[in-house]
């Protein structure tokens, strides 16, 4: 499997760097990392410039095919590296050492939970103040360099220092190739004296990038299907459940081809939504215990069997432990091993091979979508009391199911947005992110801003709550100066509405700000950009209707005012469930 395509070897003259002694010319460090980013995929980079990385960042900007992109913090930056690499497959952010890394972490955290290959670049200190006693500046005080480094290593799957540039071209093509193999972020140090200097390492034009594929274990693999085509051709109504893992696995073809071949319905989890066709004639909704899509938690729960594929099953995804899944029932595909009940393990079996595998071996069964289907009725419309009443969230996400088209995408912040655009329906080829394993309030704006410059093929429509957007507001500004088109509902409801519901408290109610007037004058006249606020429906309409017209090149903030306690009732149930799962008390000694 090829990772990137070789692109743009010509470069303009002042990057080419000086003639060395003898007429050969070479490369140097700066110019083949940006060489490299291109070929993996990577043609934007979001960084904030420091004292240590600006040498690096100008042999990025002369790489014509890479576009910089100035954050106006650490924290988004990494954070659109997030959405950049859910939308393309990789992302990257540069940043300065110590004060910008220590900055980034948290976004980088995220990243890794979410299973995304996003290159962290740090411009570090000078080679010559390695081993030495020297202090430096945004350092701690102490003669010691390897405090980032040493926040890294928890949540990256590789980390490199280059302060040499003998083994640089080593320690940065095995850093990039790991994150990619993994689907883990990676950090790359970069001593600040180095990326201009001319090295042999560093041919001229870099060798297309190559990952050899991953094989099955060929005698676990048939053994694996052979045991869970057994499992499942005794079942009577077995179903299939689509969990976050697929996207990492690159298994979301073959688990279709899987559900066509066998029959059997197929449901989502929360955190994997958007992975699974929604369009698909035998999907019957959102598994999520409790608080699962009407009819679908009912259909899942009571099958005799369930194939669960790339699941996570986590406090939050488990409703605070509460599913009625039996393990001895189960068939659980991880990206490269499978489960069976309470039965055998096979390993080095992988998820897209051995869906594909078991297509073949299935016998059609459509029990338990006939089973759903007899006793579905379609969910009701939101009740209407009068033209002026005050906007109610149900009302708003009606208007926003009837904007989704296949060339949309929706990104949903981590608080109650999480359930209601979890009950909307996906038209096909229409995107949707959200940050549920980490769940950093926050999260969207610069996963927004990265998503929406990778996908400009797309319209992003974000929802986020008014706790979340105060965390990272200040990157809307990257968004107009970057020319994107994204429509954002802010939604106002006073405060940290999800954490209302697991254990309120007056530390949950935030002060109002006038957000359309921020974001105005973010604006200041520089870009395009237009902002509304709604507290009808009416006026969503008519906002709804400036956006996608006269406005649909610009970006559109529409600032949504929704009661305090007007929420999902999933939010409701589900809040409750993971009160009463954080509030265990200790176990008897």
């Amino acid at each position: 499997m090829e990772a990137g395509n070789k692109i743009g070897s010509a470069a303009h003259p002042s990057s080419l760097p000086p003639p060395v002694r003898g007429g050969a010319s070479v490369g140097t460090l700066g110019r083949h990392l940006a060489s490299r980013l291109v070929q993996i995929g990577v043609k934007d980079v979001f960084s904030v410039p420091g004292d240590f990385n600006l040498t690096l960042l100008d042999h990025l900007i002369a790489e014509p095919e890479l576009n910089l992109i100035g954050c106006c913090n650490e924290l988004n930056a990494g954070y659109a590296a997030d959405g950049y690499a859910r939308a393309k497959g990789v992302g990257a952010c540069v940043v300065t050492f110590t004060v910008g890394g220590l900055s980034v972490l948290n976004a980088i955290a995220g990243a890794y939970s979410e299973n995304l290959p996003v290159i962290c670049i740090v411009g570090g200190p000078n080679s010559n103040d390695y081993g030495t006693n020297r202090i430096l500046h945004h350092t701690i005080g102490l003669p010691d360099f390897s405090q980032e480094l040493r926040c890294f290593q928890t949540i990256t799957c590789a980390q490199a220092v280059v302060n040499n540039l003998d083994d640089a071209h080593e320690l940065i093509d095995t850093a990039i190739s790991t994150a990619l193999k993994e689907s883990k972020p990676v950090y790359i140090s970069i001593s600040c004296n180095l990326p201009a200097i001319p090295h042999p390492t560093f041919a001229r034009e870099p060798v297309p990038f190559f990952l050899a594929p991953k094989v099955s274990n060929q005698l676990g693999l048939e053994a694996a299907v052979e045991a869970a085509a057994e499992f499942l051709n005794k079942a009577v109504k077995p179903v299939l459940v689509g969990g976050p893992k697929l996207r990492v696995a690159k298994a979301q073809d073959a688990f279709v081809n899987l559900a066509d071949a066998s029959g059997y319905p197929i449901s989502v989890m929360p955190s994997g939504k958007g992975l699974v066709p929604e369009h698909h004639p035998h999907f019957i909704g959102t598994y999520w215990g409790a608080v699962s899509t009407s009819f679908c938690g009912e259909i899942v729960e009571s099958a005799d069997a369930y194939v669960f594929v790339g699941p996570i099953f986590n406090d939050y995804s488990s409703v605070g432990y509460s599913l009625l899944i039996k393990k001895e029932k189960a068939i659980i595909v991880q990206p490269n091993r499978v489960t069976i009940g309470n039965g055998p393990s096979f390993g080095w079996v992988f998820m897209s091979d051995f869906l594909s595998a078991l297509a073949k071996k299935l016998k059609k069964n459509s029990t338990a979508v006939e089973n759903y289907r007899r006793i579905f009725v379609p969910p009701g419309m939101p009740l209407k009391y009068g033209n002026d009443e005050p906007l109610r969230v149900n009302v708003l996400f009606k208007h926003i199911q009837e904007m989704l088209t296949g060339d949309s995408a929706v990104i949903a912040e981590t608080g109650d947005s999480w359930f209601n655009c979890q009950k909307l329906r996906l038209p096909e080829n229409c995107g949707y992110e959200f940050q549920m394993q980490y769940g950093s309030i926050g999260w969207s704006v610069g996963a927004t801003l990265g998503y929406a410059q990778a996908a400009k093929d797309k319209r992003v429509i974000a929802c986020i709550g008014d706790g979340s957007f105060q965390v990272t507001a200040q990157d809307i500004s990257t968004m107009i100066r970057s020319g994107q088109k994204t429509i954002i509902f802010l939604i106002n409801n006073g405060g940290y509405t999800i954490e209302v519901e697991i254990h309120d408290g007056p530390y949950n109610v935030i002060k109002n700000w006038n957000y359309t007037a921020l974001v105005d004058a973010i604006h200041n006249g520089a870009g395009k950009c237009w902002t509304a606020k709604v507290r009808t429906e009416n006026e969503l309409k008519e906002a709804i209707a400036t956006a996608t017209g006269a406005k649909k090149d610009a970006l559109c903030f529409i600032e949504v005012y929704a009661h305090k306690d007007d929420t999902s009732k999933e939010l409701l149930e589900w809040g409750s469930r993971v009160s009463s799962a954080n509030s265990r008390p200790p176990n008897p000694q």
